[in-house]
């Protein structure tokens, strides 16, 4: 064990020797508190099309201080849908890095160094408020309906009367002086932006009793010590957005540019909450939803690029890089359209297609999907999934479904499962004409077996023996498939081909 942290070491240490500062350096900085949304996604997004287009640095730094809320799992997860999406960290708790560790649990010391110089310099002080004094002084406000803030009570503690509490040892937290004028900051997507933080709280805390940072203070730490040049995050942030700035001034320390994302909407307008299990990144994925699509459907909400979004042409991910521009960035909230989504995710589904190389995946993610479905056939031979017929059918497919889970769905069963009991042939002229088509069938060329073709033929079939085509196609479908609804009967017989056509005859014959 000592050795693997002795070469860890070593490896940290080389890679800082010949870390090269980049101009551009962002970074992607998630709580792990439960499952990635629509948001988190779109954010993690923004600052790696900005790094890549920059030849930049893309980092993933995970804000896990607030220990009660952390989820087991979740930055696992978190790490998952990331690589799912095409969103590659260049610096992560699992890659490592020249200015790591990536988790801010494994910071503390960092946060613990940094704190003293606020003490030092006169821009942080500790607080001994209990939580009684605190509840107290909310509910002082609440009953003057003014706003609930801390009255800075222990900024005007002296140095006496902190060392007899320390001495003590008083329960404390750390907290910044807030200065007294709020400045403007300039937002590249929002412009010049004022929020005066004086008039809706009091000093913050800086370091909680638990000895862990709060948010703010360890963001800004880490920003700085992380090299971060441009800091992209929801515009539900840009509020905090001057206290980081105090912060960063009270340290001497050059603050990176700033710019906030608008506003997410669904479609009604209301905002996207993380109550709607629809917008998990993890919904999306078992909905059959590509990452590529998930992407351009996502960017809607947003702007950020040359063209024209209204169009329906999937960006590819070099022209996603390609076509970004940080400034053409919205200011506005962007809705979002599940319809343009779908589109998207048919395109791709037909562009992956067109690539043999793919025909894999999509056969293995095929079989797993009718397997799943239909368990109760797994054991007694009745489920089509040979390799050519998976292909073949889902090329039939692509310009009528939406997503890969459409393919198995109820109406469309009969795609993967023989009928399990033959049909019920009331007419004797049906069971008749049966028999003779099949005879007939046997001896047609299975490249015969198409669409137009068969369509004709079966129509010729019908008038030459005396059936009416309309008894004769309900007869055929439910021999060949034992469903009620689907597409025509001579698509089926295109779909299944030869083989598996005479297989559901002769069933019916035998």
């Amino acid at each position: 064990m000592q050795r693997s942290i002795l070469r860890a070491t070593s490896f940290q240490l080389l890679q800082k020797r010949f870390f090269k500062k980049h101009h551009v350096r962002v970074r992607f900085a998630p709580s792990p508190t439960g499952h990635m949304h629509l948001g988190g996604l779109r954010t993690a997004m923004y600052n790696y099309l900005f790094a890549r287009s920059n030849n930049g640095t893309f980092i993933l730094r995970i804000e896990d201080t607030d220990q009660t809320r952390t989820v087991p799992g979740a930055i696992e997860k978190l790490q998952d849908d990331l690589l799912w999406a095409g969103i590659i960290p260049d610096e992560d708790p699992i890659r490592g890095g020249p200015v790591g560790p990536y988790l801010q649990s494994s910071r503390l010391e960092l946060y613990k160094e940094q704190v003293l110089k606020l003490l030092n310099n006169g821009s942080a002080y500790y607080c001994f408020c209990t939580e009684k004094r605190l509840e107290l002084l909310r509910k002082e406000a609440m009953k003057c309906r003014q706003v609930p803030k801390y009255d800075n009570r222990c900024r005007h503690f002296t140095k006496e009367e902190v060392k007899e509490m320390l001495r003590k040892n008083s329960t404390y937290c750390i907290r910044f002086k807030l200065p007294s004028i709020s400045e403007a900051f300039h937002d590249i997507v929002y412009g010049e932006v004022l929020h005066d933080v004086t008039k809706s709280e009091g000093d913050p805390v800086i370091i909680k009793s638990d000895g862990y940072p709060t948010y703010h203070f360890a963001n800004v730490v880490d920003d700085h010590f992380m090299e971060i040049s441009h800091v992209l995050r929801g515009v539900e942030w840009q509020i905090s957005t001057p206290k980081h700035i105090m912060l960063y001034k009270a340290f001497g320390w050059d603050p990176p540019v700033y710019g906030h994302l608008p506003l997410i909407l669904n479609a009604d307008g209301s905002k996207l909450s993380k109550r709607q299990n629809d917008i998990k990144i993890e919904s999306f994925r078992k909905q059959g939803i590509f990452p590529l699509a998930l992407l351009n459907y996502v960017i809607g909400a947003g702007g950020g690029f040359h063209r024209d979004q209204e169009n329906q042409d999937l960006y590819s991910y070099p022209e996603l890089i390609k076509q970004f521009d940080i400034n053409k960035i919205k200011s506005s909230s962007g809705k979002l359209m599940h319809e343009k989504l779908m589109e998207f995710n048919k395109l791709e589904m037909a562009n992956l297609l067109q690539n043999e190389e793919n025909h894999k995946f999509f056969i293995e993610r095929i079989k797993k999907l009718v397997l799943e479905t239909f368990s109760e056939w797994k054991n007694d031979g009745n489920l089509q999934l040979d390799d050519d017929h998976i292909i073949t059918t889902l090329k039939w497919a692509q310009n009528r479904i939406w997503t890969l889970n459409d393919l198995v769905k109820q109406d469309l069963a009969f795609l993967w499962i023989a009928p399990s009991s033959t049909a019920n042939v009331k007419q004797a002229e049906c069971s008749d004409a049966i028999k003779l088509l099949n005879a007939e069938l046997i001896e047609i060329d299975a490249s015969n077996y198409k669409t137009d073709w068969m369509a004709s033929y079966l129509k010729d079939f019908a008038k030459k023996n005396g059936v009416p085509f309309t008894a004769l196609m309900k007869t055929l479908r439910s021999v060949i498939s034992g469903v009620k609804v689907g597409p025509p009967v001579a698509e089926m017989m295109e779909i299944l081909g030869k083989d598996r056509t005479l297989l559901r005859l002769q069933r019916c014959v035998s």
